[in-house]
């Protein structure tokens, strides 16, 4: 086989951020490494790109194999490559965004790579580069979600509008006016109202929707506007 000649081979991992939500919480999937260096210390889902596959492949392998999780959104997100940022040889670290239903996947969790889940706002201390991951992921995230209705990745196949402005609220950490969030959500005819409701938390509960598939990818637009604007995200580098 033809190599090019005076190259130095340099490893490529791929780390998955799992982004989660349980209804009320946004929650970030973590496994305990269980290999030097940062033995036992918390980690995102990572491992190295194999000769025979594709990054995407890669990606969805990795998350499978540690977590047990398959057929769930994700995308890759962005490329970390300083040459000091694996203490043990040079490794370029490309990143993966996955966001699931938290209860939808409960049971499909693997626990034998010891996987937890963390509350955002009380992560442990992680490996390497990995907390600028997260930080890069979720400002990814805010800014993707001002613009198109990606989030509804996190919620069950039916869901109230309460949950949906906490899910909201929780990823900008700011509180959206009830009224004018409903009225606006419903403008963009994007859900499907059903004649059942939530009653586990008051005698009148909460009507259930779910998306409307057909207007579903063409009405982005619109989330802009639930977004006040002195609170919209910048695009991550």
């Amino acid at each position: 086989m033809i190599k090019y000649s005076s190259q130095t081979r340099v490893l490529v991992a791929v780390d998955c951020i799992v982004f989660g939500f349980d209804g009320k919480d946004y929650k970030l999937l973590m496994v305990q490494r269980g290999f030097a260096p940062e033995k036992e210390k918390w980690s995102l889902m990572g491992g190295f790109l194999q000769p025979r596959e594709t990054l995407d492949e890669a990606a969805n392998r990795i998350l499978k194999q540690l977590t047990g999780l398959e057929n769930v959104y994700l995308e890759q997100m962005h490329t970390f490559s300083h040459p000091d940022r694996d203490p043990v040889e040079r490794v370029v670290g490309v990143v993966y965004m996955a966001l699931i239903d938290i209860e939808k996947y409960e049971k499909q969790i693997n626990e034998d790579f010891h996987v937890r889940w963390f509350l955002m706002n009380d992560l442990p201390q992680l490996i390497f580069d990995h907390e600028e991951m997260v930080e890069m992921a979720l400002c990814r995230l805010r800014y993707k979600a001002s613009m198109h209705p990606i989030l509804f990745e996190l919620l069950p196949e039916k869901f109230t509008l309460p949950q949906l402005q906490a899910l909201y609220e929780g990823l900008f950490d700011m509180k959206i006016d009830k009224r004018n969030f409903t009225r606006k959500i419903l403008s963009s005819n994007i859900l499907k109202k059903k004649n059942e409701k939530d009653k586990s938390s008051s005698k009148k509960g909460a009507y259930f929707y779910s998306l409307n598939e057909e207007t579903y990818k063409d009405n982005g637009q619109h989330f802009l506007n639930l977004i006040p604007k002195n609170e919209m995200p910048a695009a991550a580098e």
